[in-house]
């Protein structure tokens, strides 16, 4: 390959951007300027919404007015549902579900489609909107495939208490809660990733709010972005259903040629600083339950890998573990990647409507050249 190509656009800087900030030597996340730890350990999701989305943190009444005006949006048109109901009774997979649901909602959006695309307080209109259907969306098909009535939401609990409310019929307690809204706040956004930049290139197209956010659900399906979460739960189940040694187990793996889940990264050369929040919430949540089986496998991976392969565990690698404690399905770990980085694909989204460009890199071309043609009868 040419040494001009810089295949995946690896180290290619295309955009400026004030969201967010990685060094991945330190292993540092900073939103705005704040560090990810305070904001995970201090900030609601509601809080780092408007941060992104506004540039500044809100004062108590600015973060009132907006989670109030975001959760009165939280119903789905009927027709909305009736399609979730049809793409859950077909067994549709859950992205590619919550994928034609939130294109499905442009048809029922209150701002004309037909206007200024780049029109910012009708984009933020609809981004509330969007990120607030999107919970209701990921809880009515997952109830219905179960063959259970879905939940309505309610606007008296905040988003992520919503969401598990609607989720399970039921309330979460406070820890499950916090825990939950800590998740959402880790990964509200990262830099230009694959379904962010996703994003902004439909988005530069002026194409609307509503297919922007379309282009980056289809884009984190992958598995080697938001599906990774999902495919580190299964590596661990694996190792339990083995009843092997979690080092016999990950050697067996690497000599075999398989890949471990839930390590390296394109950008952290350290540990992924939101892997340090949410072990640390992962231990938590398997003491209170009295089995810290899935935390203690996690860890002892970790180790392995660092000391013997000189790889740091990234976000989804204790995402997973988190995420099962709570009693999530694990097909539904990618749609809730997706319920959580709306906030941020919203923000950037914004930022490329302020001073847009039309994205259109270019290839090298390595195709033949000066070939003759010859009439389709003649060959």
């Amino acid at each position: 390959m040419s040494d001009e190509v810089k295949k995946g656009l690896e180290g290619v800087v295309v955009a400026e951007s004030g969201l967010s900030y990685i060094n991945g030597d330190e292993g540092r996340l900073v939103y705005r300027g704040y560090e990810i730890e305070d904001l995970a350990n201090e900030a609601s999701y509601e809080e780092v919404l408007y941060l992104l989305w506004h540039g500044e943190l809100p004062t108590e009444d600015e973060l009132a007015e907006f989670a109030d005006s975001m959760a009165a949006e939280r119903e789905l048109d009927d027709d909305v549902l009736d399609t979730v109901r049809k793409l859950a009774e077909a067994d549709e997979e859950p992205m590619a579900a919550l994928r034609t649901a939130i294109s499905n909602l442009s048809a029922y959006d209150p701002d004309d489609s037909s206007g200024d695309p780049t029109d910012r307080e009708v984009n933020l209109r609809k981004g509330r909107r969007i990120t607030a259907k999107v919970p209701t969306i990921i809880a009515a098909f997952k109830r219905i495939r179960n063959g259970n009535d879905p939940v309505s939401p309610r606007e008296d609990l905040n988003h992520a208490e919503n969401f598990l409310y609607m989720l399970n019929d039921e309330e979460p307690d406070e820890v499950l809660a916090e825990t939950f809204d800590m998740a959402l706040v880790l990964h509200a956004d990262h830099g230009l990733n694959a379904s962010t930049f996703s994003a902004m290139v439909t988005s530069s197209t002026l194409a609307d709010l509503h297919s922007a956010v379309t282009s980056a659900t289809g884009t984190l399906a992958g598995s080697l972005h938001g599906g990774a979460n999902a495919n580190v739960m299964r590596m661990l189940k694996d190792v339990d259903d083995s009843e092997m040694d979690p080092l016999d187990w990950v050697k067996n793996a690497l000599d075999e040629g398989r890949r471990v889940a839930g390590f390296g990264h394109r950008v952290y050369n350290v540990k992924d600083p939101r892997a340090k929040i949410l072990g640390a919430k992962s231990e938590e949540l398997g003491e209170a339950a009295g089995d810290t089986k899935w935390y203690e496998m996690s860890a002892t991976i970790e180790q392995y890998m660092q000391d013997e392969k000189g790889l740091a565990p990234n976000v989804d690698f204790y995402s997973a573990s988190t995420y099962y404690q709570m009693g999530i399905p694990i097909d539904l770990y990618t749609p809730i990647f997706a319920l959580s980085r709306v906030g941020g694909w919203i923000g950037h989204v914004l930022e490329q409507y302020e001073d847009n460009r039309l994205i259109r890199p270019r290839a090298k071309y390595t195709g033949a050249d000066h070939q003759d043609y010859t009439p389709v009868d003649e060959r």
